[in-house]
């Protein structure tokens, strides 16, 4: 289990999570129209395991939110986030949706909880595989192409319901999952599948149904008969592996190889980084963003009355240089990065079974100010104090860079 003096902590738990990925599962979102429910699915999506998620005619969500003319979110840290979160009535807000409308009238509340989620979709998104797609015929293609089954979520009566009786009996054929010794039949659940979930209103495209192999549905017992769309992708999700224990961890050992790389990497570049690193990938991130705005206005006209003026044009012109540069400051730190983890990948830590965080260390993601207005209703909480971790991580991966580049 987790704890705040485990040697090798940050590998460990990404050992952990790791073991439990799945990519037998691909969750497509078709449409989505709410950054909201974006983020949500995203955040879902990474917290059971599934590491694909497809996206068809995706928004720009990172678009919907400026707070004092930054576009999106970057922060250093999450208790910096999180009190830009608890301080941002103090700051100048634009709200856009997806389309890029701009929104009048809204709550500080909603403002907060628009950040919330762009933190969340943006830490989900580390770690999963998000493939896009302008059409739907070109994921539906691409699925046939690499063998996966499709089932799409409907509400007609055609669909059937997502459990032991509306999927067919079991044939006795028992496979037994590779991580947690469950059993689970693949002939209830596809070898490979991809479940589809529609846009807000309407639900599935009509071409969607058509090419599905089955339409599905999850009981529900109460007068409405739809949830949310986050609520249920995660819950339609949660019944698949619950029907099929097998897809826990369901990964070939080259994808694994690969992810395991990627993501011991990723863990080191963000710990060697030189204050001087920091504040120059900080500045080239912001200077992207800010770029992007005006391009969002160039993209969306209709919701920019006004003609961009001739030092905006320049600037924008700037942007591809502005992104090379940075992309060679990204390389140049995962190559430091990889050369510092290269025989941990080839030979990983344990990994931790339970990702519950330890008592000591569970600090929520909430930032200082938030946890002072709090009060009295939140002392002694555990996820309210804050718990150093003994091990220094990033002493750890830097030592390893000095000791690797010495060799």
């Amino acid at each position: 289990m987790d704890s705040p003096t485990l040697e090798n902590r940050i590998l460990r738990k990404a050992e952990g999570a790791l073991r439990l990925r799945t990519s037998r599962l691909i969750i497509v979102v078709e449409r989505c129209t709410n950054d909201h429910n974006y983020s949500a699915i995203m955040r879902s999506a990474e917290a059971l395991g599934v590491q694909h998620v497809y996206i068809i005619a995706p928004q720009d969500c990172n678009t919907t939110l400026k707070i004092d003319g930054q576009v999106g979110l970057d922060f250093e840290t999450l208790d910096e986030a999180s009190d830009a979160v608890a301080d941002v009535g103090n700051k100048k807000l634009v709200l856009h949706r997806s389309n890029g409308i701009r929104v009048k009238g809204y709550t500080e509340a909603e403002v907060k909880d628009r950040v919330n989620h762009h933190l969340f979709a943006q830490r989900a998104l580390e770690w999963l595989d998000v493939t896009e797609f302008n059409t739907t015929q070109e994921c539906i293609d691409s699925l046939r192409r690499d063998g996966y089954q499709i089932w799409s979520t409907d509400l007609s009566q055609v669909a059937v319901t997502l459990d032991e009786n509306g999927l067919g009996e079991r044939d006795g054929r028992e496979d037994v999952c590779c991580y947690c010794g469950r059993s689970g039949s693949s002939s209830i659940i596809p070898e490979k599948l991809a479940i589809v979930f529609g846009t807000e209103a309407v639900g599935c495209s009509t071409q969607m149904l058509e090419a599905s192999d089955k339409r599905v549905y999850l009981p529900l017992r109460g007068f409405a008969d739809s949830l949310n769309l986050s609520v249920a992708t995660a819950l339609v999700v949660h019944q698949l592996f619950l029907l099929d224990p097998t897809l826990i961890g369901a990964m070939s050992e080259e994808e694994r190889m690969q992810l395991r790389r990627k993501w011991y990497a990723k863990l080191a570049t963000q710990r060697i980084m030189t204050k001087s690193e920091k504040a120059k990938k900080r500045r080239l991130a912001g200077q992207i963003k800010a770029l992007e705005e005006i391009q969002h206005k160039v993209s969306f006209p209709k919701s920019h009355p006004h003609a961009l003026q001739p030092e905006q044009k320049d600037k924008l012109a700037k942007l591809p240089s502005i992104r090379k540069e940075l992309e060679e400051l990204d390389n140049e730190l995962y190559a430091k990065a990889l050369l510092a983890v290269e025989d941990l990948v080839l030979n990983p830590p344990e990994p931790i079974s339970d990702m519950r965080r330890h008592d000591d260390h569970r600090i929520s993601y909430t930032g200082k100010n938030t946890k002072k207005r709090g009060g009295e209703a939140w002392a002694n909480m555990p996820a309210t104090n804050y718990v150093k971790v003994e091990v220094d991580t990033s002493s750890f991966f830097r030592d390893r860079v000095k000791e690797k580049s010495n060799s």
